[in-house]
């Protein structure tokens, strides 16, 4: 079962809350998911979806809210294997117009595009309309993968208005286009957690979370293994790179021709390959730090530098 699937079910699951709440929520899915048919003057609604659990839930919406039992068909997809396709069907003209009328989607006969304003003003109405535009049109990535929470619409208007409700609760919705639609979508994690918490989807959120934060552990901790890595493959190749001059400098004229406290870092050098340069410093007698141990390191690749210039003059 997919991450956005997960977090649908347990929305269907949810009380329906208020009255106002169910038909904000049911308005929802008939503008993102319904379509009107007109034969002559007759109208009948149909809602459709592929999940059984968020069929079921507009079923009972509808039930509830306006005492009808809606026709609930399933269109078997056996071709590819998909889901089967779930039909919520309303056939009868008076009560469609009925329907239409009490959601503020049809006024005076004529279909409504815009947003009801009690929606967009009643913060309970609000967090019901994006939880029904979710389960019917909504979708959220595995936060394992990536982070991506969007729902799709047809129109731009549909769009703009879910866009611009989204952000009455604080958040930044994106909007564009895809094929023949649109597509509000967030890409911040702490906005999808904020979007999950909205809707009620609590599961699911605490479930993003967990993993959210489990990815910036370990994002963190191979941050610092490579910044480690790095470290330490810099500070051997710097120790490579000091034994090879000092061991010139020996092979030129002994490290016994050195001032005694260079030699004494060169001979440590050669012992310690693997240390650090404030690790040589602690093995000085006496103890040096390392911006001294690196000043006296400085001091031998000059004399190991000049004593090869000599050597190829000579030549």
């Amino acid at each position: 079962m997919t991450y956005a699937l997960q977090a649908k079910n347990e929305l269907t699951r949810r009380e329906f809350g208020r009255e106002c709440c169910q038909a904000a929520e049911l308005t929802a899915f008939i503008r993102l998911s319904g379509n009107i048919q007109i034969s002559g003057k007759r109208l009948s609604l149909n809602v459709v979806t592929s999940n059984p659990a968020i069929a079921r839930r507009i079923f009972s919406l509808f039930k509830q809210l306006f005492c009808l039992s809606s026709e609930l068909l399933v269109r078997r997809k056996i071709r590819l294997r998909k889901n089967n396709v779930y039909l919520i069907r309303i056939s009868e003209s008076l009560r469609v117009r009925e329907v239409l009328t009490e959601l503020g989607l049809m006024c005076g006969g004529t279909f409504v595009q815009e947003l009801a304003e009690r929606i967009k003003k009643g913060k309970c109405c609000g967090r019901a309309y994006l939880r029904g535009a979710f389960l019917a049109a909504g979708s959220v990535s595995n936060p394992e993968n990536s982070y991506h929470l969007e729902i799709f619409t047809d129109y731009q208007q549909q769009a703009d208005d879910l866009s611009a409700l989204i952000e009455t609760f604080g958040l930044q919705a994106k909007v564009t286009t895809r094929k023949n639609g649109y597509l509000v979508y967030l890409k911040d994690s702490e906005q999808i957690v904020a979007f999950l918490n909205v809707i009620g989807a609590h599961a699911a959120l605490l479930n993003f979370e967990n993993v959210r934060i489990l990815k910036d552990i370990r994002n963190r901790i191979n941050r610092l293994v490579n910044f480690e890595t790095a470290n330490v493959n810099k500070m051997v190749e710097a120790a490579v790179k000091q034994a090879e001059v000092i061991r010139a400098i020996d092979d030129s004229v002994g490290l016994a021709a050195l001032e005694p406290p260079l030699q004494q870092l060169a001979e440590l050098r050669l012992l310690h390959p693997e240390a650090s340069l404030q690790e040589l410093g602690e093995m000085l007698e006496p103890k040096l730090g390392k911006s001294g141990v690196n000043h006296r390191m400085r001091k031998l690749e000059k004399i190991s530098k000049k004593l090869i210039e000599e050597k190829n003059n000579f030549r």
